[in-house]
């Protein structure tokens, strides 16, 4: 591989002008397609194979119409204290608010809070229910203005009121803060590893480029595979990621090989057959993680894991084809400014050095940060191991107390309306009213409504459930749908039990009645996700770990490293999940972060967390490790092969690192809980996973284990491919003149 790879970085370099030409012309094709593209739809959220879905689905069939996942609004009236909302001036103020919401183009009913008995005991509290015709990612600014415009209109009586429901989120997410905050952070990082403002923004050109092509990809393909809004969201933030992570590690190569004494054209092919072999193992294993997503069951989490695959496919291939195109155009203007000023003549000139090999073997020679710091884990491997892998553990320890749900406006600021529409309704009418509970009875062969009503008492003497409306039948008169109402809050562990209960309950009820029912509802569907979720987890994690120790047991040849990989990694998410629960859910260190309410942690964040943050791991092993095994292949001592990796690849994962960081800590900054949520968690598994697993731990375990750290079964050892990623080939083949004028070298392998 390394020599075709060496191959195609040569013949880039060299017609840099037809690949720049061939990118570009892609760029704008799919740019074009995707202006002429129709529009993705968004077919809603569905997970199937719970009972939630299934509910959902019945409901669809049987009340035509009547979309199950419709957009909804709760209007929140509170008259000022001493008042009540019946009082006549009052209650005209409510009605000609009802009356002006049921104006909305896609409104389908406003239910009138004194008809429909939404009237606190106190009389203090009222709400009128809007309900659309359309989902809530269909509602169109026209539908919210009118919406905003009825409560502000209210509010001017001098009554409380506040909007809360599906129908008043935006949507908004970060919108693009993040995603600047990463690129300026990313800027930065590039300019002061490399000192050249060509070389820092090299790497965020291509990044740039890829991304903008997949998007594009996804755009254009949306309606025809149907695609939601959102399955563009995960592979534009890890497009971005990994192209600067890869075209980052071949500049950096480049840069070595450079002032090792090769010309520019034999330093492009080295620095991609050997660097570019590295991404493209690094590549696969993110791809692994990524569209391992469809173990889950859920088809959006498919449609990301698999376009955000597509995104990292598409940064491989920049990175070994228009990266060393770009070092052809500017050969030299990646260098730092020091080498350019001297010239590489001189600096071989000035150390007495006749020959690429020399110059090479005197560059290996240098010491720097990272050599100090693998010499120092090298000396004491188990203080830092035990002090690495108990801080990990105990940072894990909280993880065993998750609780998995659906975060909803009770964890939005206070200063939004939905956060205050929803204490408003918990201190009216009792925390379980805002997480109703709906029960779908299919009587279809029955006598229906002597069954409905059977179900509804039943459900309603269940402890735990305050109240039980009235039900309402589909025109067939065969299926029924009522509200039940818990006692506790929508994320309160007892209304989990609660819904649990009630469900354990159905066969008897179904054998006395001969109509079946369903729980379902926001409160039971986030339940029910958190169930799922949890339980693909194992098998989610057991696959992308299994089948990345077997292509990492490919590419290093060992039996031990991929093992020290994955297990690593194990120990870095579980401290990451840890650090969540400790902020997110249990509340020490909330203010910081701006966490103003704390609860359950969103069901998709562990999936989210063990996919990202794998692709990223697997990338810093791959790279850190494989100038490891490039070492060792050529005679290296285990302890100089350590300190090798750490010359040359440390202070780039260093910078990759530090980039992700920058780049997932600029959601923290958001309001949105759960993007906050998301922001912090990634940042804090890139951080412990890069500077204490990679930084630390591998070098420490490679110092316990010496040269057995690269035993491979003899066995083994013949059945396995040889992939050389090193580049072991490459120092068996003539080379070209290391500098311009020079004669050619003799094919070495200690000058790789």
């Amino acid at each position: 591989m390394a020599a075709f790879l060496c191959r195609l970085g040569r013949l880039a370099f060299k017609r840099r002008w037809y690949v720049a030409v061939l990118w570009a012309g892609v760029l704008a094709c799919l740019g074009l397609s995707a202006l002429r593209a129709p529009g993705a739809t968004d077919s809603g959220f569905s997970m199937p194979g719970i009972e939630s879905q299934k509910a959902f689905d019945l409901m669809g069939e049987r009340f035509p119409g009547a979309a199950a996942d419709g957009a909804t609004a709760r209007v929140v009236f509170v008259a000022p204290d001493g008042q009540k909302v019946t009082a006549a001036e009052n209650k005209k103020v409510v009605e000609g608010a009802v009356d002006e919401l049921g104006g909305g183009a896609h409104v389908a009913v406003v239910a009138d809070p004194f008809t429909s008995k939404a009237v606190s005991e106190d009389g203090s509290t009222a709400y009128a229910t809007v309900t659309y015709r359309v989902t809530a990612d269909d509602l169109t600014d026209a539908d919210r203005t009118a919406l905003e415009k009825a409560v502000d209109g209210a509010r001017e009586s001098g009554l409380t009121v506040e909007a809360g429901g599906s129908a008043t989120d935006s949507g908004g997410g970060p919108g693009g803060v993040a995603e600047i905050i990463g690129i300026s952070v990313a800027a930065v990082v590039l300019l002061v590893t490399f000192g050249s403002l060509v070389a820092a923004g090299l790497p965020l050109l291509t990044a740039i480029l890829g991304v903008g092509i997949t998007m594009f990809t996804i755009t254009t393909l949306a309606a025809t595979f149907g695609l939601s809004t959102s399955t563009g969201t995960l592979a534009m933030m890890l497009g971005l990621a990994v192209g600067i992570d890869y075209a980052l590690f071949v500049v950096s190569r480049y840069r070595e090989e450079r002032a090792g004494g090769h010309a520019p054209e034999e330093a492009a092919g080295l620095a991609v057959g050997t660097a570019g072999s590295a991404v493209v193992f690094a590549g696969l294993t993110v791809v692994i993680a990524l569209a391992g997503l469809a173990v889950v069951g859920v088809p959006m989490l498919t449609q990301m894991g698999l376009a955000a695959s597509g995104a990292v496919v598409v940064a491989v291939l920049i990175a070994l084809t228009m990266v060393p195109a770009f070092l052809g155009f500017w050969p030299g203007a990646v260098l730092s400014g020091a080498a350019r000023k001297r010239g590489e003549q001189d600096t071989l000139d000035n150390l007495g050095i006749q020959d690429a090999q020399e110059a090479q073997e005197a560059q290996d020679a240098r010491d720097n940060l990272g050599t100090r710091w693998a010499r120092f884990v090298w000396r004491r491997p188990v203080p830092v191991l035990l002090l690495g892998v108990l801080g990990l553990g105990a940072l894990a320890v909280p993880m065993t107390s998750l609780q998995l749900g659906m975060p909803g406006d009770e964890a939005k600021p206070t200063s939004t309306s939905e956060r205050r529409a929803y204490d408003d309704l918990a201190r009216g009418f009792g925390p379980g009213f805002n997480g109703p509970l709906t029960i779908v009875v299919d009587a279809k062969g029955t006598d229906a409504k002597a069954a409905v009503t059977t179900i509804a008492e039943k459900i309603g003497s269940t402890k735990g459930v305050v109240s039980v409306a009235p039900p309402y039948f589909n025109k067939a008169a065969d299926t029924a749908v009522f509200m039940a109402t818990p006692s506790t809050s929508p994320t309160d562990e007892r209304t989990k039990t609660l819904v649990k209960t009630i469900r354990d309950e159905r066969p008897a009820v179904e054998s006395a009645t001969g109509a079946s029912f369903e729980v379902t509802g926001t409160t039971a569907l986030n339940i029910d996700i958190a169930d799922k979720v949890q339980a693909a987890l194992f098998p989610y994690l057991a696959t992308i770990v299994g089948l990345a120790v077997i292509l990492l047991l490919v590419v290093f040849r060992s039996v031990l490293v991929p093992l020290k990989a994955a297990l690593g990694f194990l120990l870095s998410v579980l401290a990451a999940l840890g650090a969540v629960v400790v902020v997110f859910q249990q509340g020490y260190g909330a203010g910081v972060f701006g966490v103003e309410q704390t609860g359950p942690i969103m069901s998709l964040m562990p999936i989210f967390l063990v996919g990202i943050v794998f692709g990223l791991a697997m990338d810093y092993e791959v790279f850190l490790v494989s100038r490891m095994r490039e070492a060792h292949v050529r005679g290296e001592t285990a302890e100089q092969s350590v300190v090798s990796g750490f010359r040359h690849s440390a202070r780039v994962v260093v910078a990759a690192a530090l980039i992700m960081i920058a780049v997932f800590a600029g959601f923290i900054g958001e309001s949105d809980s759960m993007i906050k949520m998301i922001g912090f968690g990634l940042a804090a598994a890139v951080l412990l996973d890069a500077f204490v697993v990679r930084m630390a731990l591998v070098p420490a375990v490679l110092a316990l284990l010496g040269d057995r750290a690269w035993w491979l079964p003899r066995r083994l050892d013949r059945i396995l491919p040889h992939v050389d990623v090193e580049g072991e080939a490459l120092s068996r083949r003539p080379a070209a003149s290391a500098l311009p004028g020079q004669a050619p070298e003799a094919p070495v392998a200690a000058r790789l």
